[in-house]
């Protein structure tokens, strides 16, 4: 399914119309120019250093990399500790199925082996879990609220069929907003930064629609930038990673190139990659900070399954469509599971997956159906509160 909201029938129907259309003759909405594509990694957001990194950009993030782990020595130099092991952790998308990811890093804190990490990412649902999970067990409550004590009013609001044809979505989505900034606050954004001046990293993929390209946000370098919009920003991004294109408004960002605005459009970072691990080109043990002979370990939490569920498909224009489309992000997201096993057999790195297995059958009624919802937090944490078996491998290997 696709991330952070998995398909009803409705929204499966109506994003399938919007794109069938071409919704350019049914009307737009007002915008800035976009940013030019020569001029895309250079685009400026509220002035901010290492706000972003967007790929391609391989010299940024090798510094910024290395600045991570120069900030970590400092910091564990002024204790009097030596560098600790490298724990990763890459949340994906999956819509209410993040309720798996929540119940799972709950009863991990149950069980008294979650390590802190030192990066945290996230991806549409997973971005939501992100700032918590990175900002450890005390947040546990967090998550248990947010993912069993929600529906789908929390989430939008389905706009007039005219209306979502002549606009930017076929959904408003300012209960998301206002859920993220309950949850999200000043508080939780200082303490993100103490981490990231720690040496730890968050960062939020979304997407950029008008490059066609992931963008990899930096959330501890713009909460600890000192800028009296960050707290707004971040809300942005958290919104945009979860906007899935045409059932959600994109949002969009304002942004300098030389002085000139310009805007650039996002959504979900779904529409990229489905987990996010780190970039290709980063190979670790060129970076400092304990060097190639650091333990490191990456925790890969898909909130969603291996395959497909089995469904007799009618034998109709949307039907097939809205089967198709699920089909295709289910293989992708495996696909990102096999990039990521690469990468972490290439650099020496430990890899630890969690996945919703066959086990779990309760009935799905309803997208953000609470009871559904619940009852997969409680499988997942249950799992781990006794130890999860993590799978140290993709599925054929």
């Amino acid at each position: 399914m696709l991330p952070w909201l998995a398909f009803t029938r409705w929204t499966r129907a109506c994003s399938f119309i919007f794109i069938s259309l071409a919704l350019a003759a049914c009307g737009s909405v007002s915008r800035l120019a976009a940013v030019a594509e020569i001029d895309t990694a250079r685009a400026s957001v509220l002035g901010i250093a290492d706000a972003r990194f967007v790929p391609g950009d391989t010299a940024a993030m090798l510094a910024f990399g290395r600045r991570v782990y120069e900030r970590e020595l400092k910091y564990f130099g002024s204790l009097g500790r030596p560098v600790p092991p490298e724990y990763i952790l890459a949340i994906s998308g999956g819509g209410d199925n993040g309720a798996f990811g929540a119940g799972l890093l709950v009863g991990w804190s149950e069980q008294g082996t979650r390590p802190v990490f030192k990066v945290v990412t996230g991806i549409s649902t997973g971005a939501l879990i992100a700032p918590f999970a990175f900002l450890g067990p005390e947040y546990d409550p967090v998550l248990a609220e947010i993912y069993t004590s929600i529906d789908q009013n929390d989430i939008f609001r389905k706009r007039p069929l005219i209306a979502g044809f002549t606009s930017d979505a076929m959904a408003d989505t300012t209960p998301l907003q206002n859920h993220i900034a309950k949850y999200l606050d000043e508080g939780t954004v200082a303490r993100i930064a103490e981490e990231y001046r720690h040496g730890r990293a968050l960062i939020i993929v979304t997407t950029n629609l008008d490059a066609g390209i992931p963008v990899m946000w930096n959330i501890g370098g713009i909460a600890d930038s000192g800028h009296p919009d960050r707290l707004e920003l971040i809300r942005k991004i958290l919104l945009a990673s979860a906007a899935v294109p045409a059932v959600f408004p994109p949002v969009m960002f304002d942004v300098t190139v030389d002085g000139a605005p310009h805007q650039e459009l996002h959504v979900d970072g779904g529409a990229s990659m489905q987990t996010f691990l780190y970039p290709a080109t980063l190979r670790l043990g060129k970076l400092s900070g304990g060097g190639s002979r650091r333990a490191r370990t990456a925790y890969i939490v898909r909130n969603g399954r291996l395959a497909e569920t089995w469904s007799e498909t009618e034998r109709s224009t949307l039907s097939i469509a809205a089967r198709a489309v699920s089909t295709l992000t289910t293989n992708s997201g495996v696909g990102d599971l096999y990039r990521m096993y690469a990468q972490a057999k290439r650099d020496g790195v430990s890899f630890r997956l969690a996945v919703i297995d066959d086990d779990f059958r309760e009935p799905h009624p309803a997208e953000f159906d609470r009871i559904y919802m619940g009852k997969l937090f409680d499988y997942a944490r249950a799992k781990a509160r006794t130890g999860y078996a993590w799978r140290t491998a993709p599925p054929g290997f």
